[in-house]
């Protein structure tokens, strides 16, 4: 069996594991409720009754309206990636690979199926194709509700342009990606799902914001902290038109342009799954 050949069987066959896998369902379903409460719901109470919700306080409500509407659904997919929707991306990937450790199927697999690289690559591979899926679902989500929005409150319909869908959902893969492939990178290095997953959370909720703090405080800590990657996640949200500042969104930014923030994603994508390669293919299985 070719290389090829090796990674599309394990391509499929992870594809498989993962349609039928609950915890990424479970994973899936939290997001979008996630999603819909943050973008839809809180706003939309916000907006009709003139009560405080975590974003709307000191928006205009015809802007709180306007985030709810078909034409900014793009956006909406994606603006809760950077921070929760990573955080959660982050898990799917500790879990998917390092749960392989602690089942002990990596095990078996490595020693009768084909050679680890091509199983770690078409693990891996799975796993963006359903991310990509995760925000097609999301995109498609946040338009029907919009689209509900727009007709109970009776305005016009403007459906966004293929310009604002393919950079937005595009973009959205790319930050969902980077933040699965570090949290199979911190699996692979836990080999259990675990460690894997908690150490995925505290670096995405609390050590990034840490180090931001800090950066405040002492100079020439700017250089790092502009580099993490939720830095180069949020400043691509941000780029991309999703809202930040301290009445925005959590974890956008604006800090790096948004050509800057893709091919810093792009490095860690790419740095996360070659160390994860790397790791694998040396390790000793037991």
């Amino acid at each position: 069996m070719t290389t090829v050949n090796a990674v599309l069987a394990s391509t499929r066959a992870e594809l498989l594991r993962l349609r039928k896998w609950p915890a990424l369902w479970v994973m899936t379903g939290a997001w979008l409720l996630l999603n819909v409460m943050f973008v839809y719901v809180f706003n939309y109470l916000s907006y009709t009754t003139g009560s405080t919700t975590p974003r709307g306080e000191g928006i205009p409500k015809e802007a709180l309206l306007a985030e709810m509407l078909p034409a900014a659904a793009p956006i909406s997919a994606v603006q809760g990636l950077p921070m929760f929707g990573g955080a959660i991306m982050m898990i799917l990937g500790a879990l998917a690979i390092g749960s392989g450790y602690g089942w002990g199927t990596w095990k078996t697999v490595f020693t009768q199926g084909p050679s680890r690289l091509a199983t770690t690559a078409g693990s891996l591979v799975a796993l963006v194709l359903a991310i990509v899926a995760i925000v097609a679902l999301t995109f498609v989500l946040d338009l029907g509700l919009s689209t509900l929005v727009a007709a109970t409150e009776s305005q016009t319909i403007v459906w966004p342009g293929l310009g604002d869908i393919a950079p937005a959902l595009g973009g959205g893969v790319l930050i969902a990606s980077m933040w699965m492939l570090g949290g199979a990178l911190i699996g692979t290095l836990a080999k259990g799902p675990a460690l894997g997953v908690g150490l995925g959370l505290v670096w995405v909720l609390a050590v990034e914001n840490l180090l931001r703090g800090v950066a405040n405080l002492l100079g020439g800590m700017d250089v790092v902290t502009d580099h993490l990657p939720g830095t180069a996640a949020g400043s691509l949200a941000g780029g991309l038109g999703a809202g930040g500042g301290t009445d925005g969104t959590p974890g956008v930014f604006t800090t790096l342009d948004t050509a800057s923030a893709s091919w810093l994603l792009v490095a860690y994508l790419v740095v996360f799954a070659g160390i994860t390669a790397v790791v694998v293919r040396r390790r000793d299985l037991a």
